[in-house]
């Protein structure tokens, strides 16, 4: 069963990027065409460097194109921890992609419905509220002007019922996912950038002091360096270690019809995007035609019916009450690691690999895919080292069985929590 997105119902029609069929040869190929691929070929073409980009479906078909359009800073580490773990660079880097995403938005006029109206984190448990308190005071001392929302405050700010409290962090926003991929494309092509969507690479070989990527249509493509900016949707054949280093779990979501002037009122007045402390909790936001959008964890198999999003729709219920028509269902693949963290990877001479953005991916891919054009093109460190191997998850066959383990034993822990 098809189940066609808001953001594919509400787009352009997508430009038609022709297949590779000639074989060809360049300085870097980026070998996928979401936002980390998008954003580092714009950049590397824009520095001057000759740049193919190979897209297996079209740009913005993966988690690019559907994912819920949050546009939030850091990683899931918080600044003090970052710092511990990687250094100030990357704290700094990691503070800064939603500036970076934004900048870049107005820079070239994308016409995606970037908004900067900020995030509120929210807590449903008295348990959560010490931890966030803690998040929003380290991102305070870095210069950050969040604020606190106490309980009365979040339901004012939000609509929805239950919630503790939470923080608002300013910096973050929204944009529509597959208006911004499309965005990215055009402007890569326009900057220099050769892209090829429906080229799926079968092969990526190391030949003396070059790569070759060979095409299932048999075309090559030789280059010096390559990005390889797959994440989940890695095939196996082209690179099992990366495939095998996340988890790819789905989120679903749904859209109502568009709100009434009333619900509009109550429900997110001042625009910004939510999402849940809960170990397994939703995110939600309004979309276009102002319709509320709810996303959150799915099965890790494929929905075949309208009945395996019964769990989002009974989230949105929880938090806002029935009554609502949902007229979009859809979902997409979402890296997870076991410690919620980036795997930047430098595996080989040459070539670059980043994959499991947790959740976070809409700002921090755009800014990882320019600072790994900034790396390639003019030596700049990256702002996370990268290892020198492909860490692969022990076990990778057997992780969707433990992941759904999990979600029922962290949905039990949410329960119980206070």
């Amino acid at each position: 069963m098809d189940f066609p997105s808001l953001w594919r119902a509400t787009a352009p029609a997508a430009p038609l990027w022709p297949p590779l069929t000639e074989s060809r040869r360049c300085d870097v190929l980026v070998i996928g065409g979401g936002f980390q691929g998008l954003s580092a070929a714009l950049h590397l073409a824009e520095a001057g460097t000759d740049v193919v980009l190979l897209e297996a479906e079209d740009p913005g078909f993966g988690a690019s194109g559907r994912n819920g359009g949050q546009v939030i800073p850091g990683l899931k580490d918080d600044p003090d921890t970052l710092d511990q773990t990687w250094g100030p660079a990357a704290t700094e880097f990691a503070g800064g992609t939603a500036d970076v995403l934004f900048a870049l938005v107005a820079r070239l006029s994308i016409d995606c419905d970037a908004m900067k109206d900020g995030w509120i984190q929210a807590g449903s448990k008295q348990v959560h509220l010490a931890g966030l308190r803690a998040r929003m005071a380290q991102w305070q001392a870095r210069g950050v002007s969040a604020d606190w929302l106490d309980a009365d405050a979040m339901e004012r700010a939000t609509g929805a019922r239950g919630f503790t409290g939470g923080w608002r962090d300013p910096r973050a926003g929204r944009v529509h996912p597959l208006k911004l991929a499309q965005g990215l494309a055009r402007a890569a092509e326009a900057a220099g950038a050769r892209i090829h969507g429906r080229s799926p690479v079968a092969t990526l070989t190391r030949h003396g002091k070059a790569w070759q990527a060979r095409l299932e249509g048999g075309a090559t493509v030789e280059a010096e360096k390559v990005i390889l900016a797959t994440n989940v949707y890695t095939p196996a054949k082209l690179e099992p270690r990366l495939r095998r280093a996340t988890v790819p779990a789905n989120s679903f979501q749904v859209a109502t019809a568009p709100l009434t002037a009333a619900q509009r009122a109550r429900i997110l007045p001042g625009g910004e995007v939510v999402s849940e402390a809960r170990r397994v909790g939703t995110y939600f936001r309004i979309g276009p035609e102002n319709r509320l959008m709810l996303g959150g964890r799915g099965s890790f198999s494929d929905p075949h019916s309208a009945e395996g999003f019964s769990r989002i729709e009974a989230e949105l219920a929880r938090l806002f009450g029935t009554g609502f028509e949902i007229t979009h269902r859809w979902f997409g693949r979402v890296g997870m690691t076991p410690d919620h963290r980036l795997r930047l990877c430098a595996p080989a001479l040459g070539l670059l690999a980043a994959t499991g953005f947790n959740g976070r991916g809409v700002a921090l891919s755009v800014s990882l895919g320019k600072a790994m054009a900034e790396h390639l093109a003019h030596g700049k460190p990256l702002p996370i080292p990268p290892s020198e191997t492909i860490p692969a998850l022990p076990f990778h066959a057997l992780h969707p069985i433990y992941g759904s383990l999990g979600i029922r034993y962290y949905q039990l822990r949410d329960a119980l929590d206070r």
